[in-house]
């Protein structure tokens, strides 16, 4: 059983309580123990002294693109990234060319996946056919074929009774409709967010209330119909509050929020900057300080990077033309580290559970955990470790981020995924 010997580590796995000095013993792609001590017998010896020893970060909301956009990341390409970003369990957004639509396409994501060998990737497949928001795909096909939620994401689910029709059939599989809360019409042909920014570069803006103002309604759907919503990349102070709210009543909702939306606001967009250009846009320090707050108290369950590469030529055009979108596997963990953990804003133990065990539980896969008999996804971080963001270097092919040039504090040194070392 020889294996892999973790020793001296700072264990923290929030999915068992455990936050102290631990050895992790990995053997036959498992956790077969963690103690205070362990004897090698046989096993490599991995010398974890000043590190943390971390499970692999799950992340339930990313852009792999394949099929169809190659051009602008493959499912290899986009796992690599995750692995060197601490990522060991991947959720494949659906809006693909042709869209995860199908259980065909959807095994064709797995597949491909398991053939990389990185992280493991877990499609989610479209609420509505070709992501068009008029008709709803079939549901028990594609959970069958493995997805672990449902999401026209980069679309809402504009129609009201189409979603209600969706939260119900969804209910009878247990498992969450992710919507991209914005109203298409509050919405339309805005490139950033409406307040004085925007106005000051002559940008159509769009208002916090086109996402709120579907979270209102859903939430109300969600409330009707006893069906799980969960609500991607939040932005709004309003939405957090609404959310607050409907959790207090019982309202089966749980929500994500992102990296880059706790690190910065509307201010990045500077001189036209397309590297800050998102969606839902960058808000304004209230929003801000309201997504930390959400955070921090629960309201709000986990973060997700909402990885979204694009190529050079389109990222790089003027402000209006470019697409939504940055990468941020690869920068996920170190920018909530220098954003939450190093002002003390949020311990380890709560970052963790949030990247990890929270994701996890809500995609329903096995992950997120460091329990003995569990998969050994298992990750090495040098808390104190300093780098410089330099999107030239990044395994995806998509090289655009607000980041860039700064650094950042925590670094991934391991990854193991299944007990093999693939960073």
């Amino acid at each position: 059983m020889a294996g892999v010997l973790i020793r001296g580590g700072q264990v923290v796995d929030p999915a068992t309580n455990r936050n102290g000095r631990f050895d992790v013993l990995i053997a036959d792609g498992l956790i077969r123990d963690i103690a205070p001590t362990i004897a090698a017998n046989g096993a490599a010896v991995v010398d974890a002294a000043g590190w943390l020893v971390l499970p692999g970060l799950v992340d339930l909301h990313a852009h792999l693109r394949q099929p169809g956009r190659e051009d602008k990341e493959t499912i290899e390409t986009g796992a690599r990234a995750a692995v060197r970003g601490g990522f060991t369990t991947v959720c494949a957004m659906p809006n693909t060319d042709p869209a995860i639509d199908t259980g065909g396409v959807a095994q064709y994501v797995a597949q491909e996946a398991r053939r990389v060998g990185l992280a493991a990737v877990h499609p989610i497949g479209a609420i509505t056919r070709g992501r068009q928001g008029k008709e709803l795909s079939d549901f028990g096909e594609l959970f069958e074929a493995g997805c672990v939620a449902l999401s026209d994401d980069g679309n809402a689910v504009a129609h009201p009774l189409l979603m209600r029709r969706a939260l119900e059939y969804a209910k009878i599989f247990n498992r969450p409709l992710i919507q991209h809360a914005e109203d298409p019409q509050l919405a339309a042909g805005g490139v950033m967010h409406e307040g004085l920014v925007s106005t000051t570069l002559g940008l159509r803006g769009i208002p916090g209330e086109a996402e709120s103002t579907m979270v209102a309604r859903d939430l109300a759907l969600a409330e009707l119909t006893g069906g799980w919503v969960h609500f991607a990349h939040l932005s709004s102070a309003q939405s957090v509050e609404l959310i607050r709210q409907a959790k207090r009543r019982g309202v089966r909702v749980t929500c994500e929020v992102t990296p880059h939306h706790l690190a910065l606001t509307e201010q990045a967009v500077g001189e036209f900057e397309t590297r800050a250009k998102v969606n839902p846009p960058l808000r304004d320090e209230a929003d801000r300080q309201a997504l930390i707050e959400g955070l921090r108290d629960g309201t709000i369950d986990c973060i997700a990077t909402d990885h979204a590469p694009h190529t050079d030529w389109e990222k790089e055009a003027d402000f209006d033309s470019a697409p939504f979108g940055i990468s941020g596997l690869e920068t996920a963990l170190a920018v909530c580290v220098q954003t939450l953990v190093v002002p003390g804003l949020l311990a380890w133990v709560h970052l963790v559970e949030k990247l990890s065990a929270a994701p996890a539980k809500i995609a329903g896969v096995e992950a997120g955990t460091l329990r003995a008999g569990a998969p050994a996804d298992v990750i090495l971080v040098d808390p104190n470790a300093t780098w410089t963001v330099d999107p030239q270097r990044f395994a995806s092919k998509g090289r655009h981020s607000p980041f860039a040039g700064q650094t950042l504090t925590g670094a991934v040194t391991q990854v193991f995924k299944a007990g093999a070392q693939v960073a």
